[in-house]
């Protein structure tokens, strides 16, 4: 059983860019990089899950720990829609 990604418009792989650049801008990290991190994850779940790769999102969030410094720390989310996971036979 073979994954084939669904066809994306323009107008989503652009709010994908913009998203991705967004994301990046907010923790000094190239777009570049983020999606080489995004095709990173897809990569690896996708070894043991059928992975929905146009519905996949990660998102960089920061929050405040020190109210006084305005210190905060980063969290990595992603969110990986899963169609189910690969049979014993389909692992590669």
């Amino acid at each position: 059983m073979s994954h084939t990604p669904k066809k994306q418009t323009s107008g989503t792989i652009a709010k994908d860019r913009l998203k991705l650049l967004l994301i990046s801008e907010r923790v000094d990290c190239s777009p570049e990089v983020m999606e080489r991190m995004k095709d990173d994850m897809i990569q690896v779940i996708s070894k043991y899950m059928l992975v929905d790769t146009g519905e996949f999102d990660i998102r960089i969030t920061k929050e405040k720990t020190d109210e006084q410094t305005g210190e905060g720390r980063q969290s990595l989310y992603a969110n990986i829609p899963i169609k189910g996971k690969k049979t014993s036979s389909s692992l590669s």
